[in-house]
């Protein structure tokens, strides 16, 4: 049961960003058509201020669809409503962890201000510049990587039923989501705000982004693949074992 907990939890940090993502597109007043707590087939929705909220049938994640036809329409809304737009994920999953932090300080120490935000501030940003510089040692070492499987069989273990444990996770998470999310990989935030910056500096730099992103997606699937793979091979070795 616990690790079908930590799967719901990882489908919430994964909400959260897209929370983000939906807040700026509405602060830049860019439409959007859908906004989906969770996946595939609708089980109910209801539109307000021009978008429709859907509840869908997999609970893990969601997603914001932007009220456009084609690419063309989407590249020609401003660059500045673009890159908020994409900044809003990645500053949702800092703000999270800070939230957690906040809960956890107060519950242990008591309600102050350094406990409800400075000190969940400074260990939120603590731990993502620890995370942003083990990322040259991770990549090198591809073995060290963990998929999904992994986090959530490494994850079950830690949370069990412990609601502490559960916001450290979920914190930590989030925290690794951010770095991931900002790296300059095309498919990623941080890789789309480059290119919408580059296309800012000159507008030839426009055709690169559908190409750069097939093979961002291409460079993600296969690594998330691998990485599975290599979760898989560890959770039969440690039962073989």
């Amino acid at each position: 049961m616990s690790y079908i907990f930590v799967a719901l939890l990882i489908g919430f940090v994964i909400l959260f960003h897209e929370i983000g993502h939906l807040i700026a597109a509405k602060g830049v007043q860019m439409p959007i058509s859908i906004f989906s707590i969770g996946f595939g087939p609708k089980l109910f929705s209801k539109k307000w201020g021009g978008t429709e909220y859907r509840l869908s049938l997999i609970p893990l994640g969601g997603y914001v669809l932007p009220e456009i036809e084609d690419q063309n329409e989407y590249f020609a809304l401003p660059v500045k409503k673009r890159i908020i737009m994409a900044l809003g994920g990645p500053i949702a999953s800092f703000i999270l962890p800070v939230i957690c932090f906040s809960v956890i300080y107060s519950l242990n120490s008591g309600l102050s201000f350094a406990n409800v935000l400075q000190i969940p501030i400074t260990q939120a940003t603590k731990i993502m510049y620890e995370i942003v510089v083990s990322l040259p040692y991770v990549l090198t070492n591809p073995g060290q990587l963990s998929g999904i499987v992994g986090i959530v069989a490494q994850g079950g273990n830690f949370v069990g039923t412990n609601w502490l444990n559960a916001l450290q996770f979920v914190a930590l998470i989030s925290l690794n989501l951010t770095v991931l999310n900002l790296l300059p990989i095309p498919v990623l935030d941080g890789g789309k705000i480059l290119l919408f910056s580059l296309e800012k500096i000159h507008p030839k730099f426009l055709r690169l982004h559908v190409p750069l992103a097939i093979a961002g997606w291409v460079f993600m699937i296969g690594l998330m693949l691998y990485v599975t793979l290599v979760d898989i091979g560890k959770i039969f070795l440690e039962k073989v074992i």
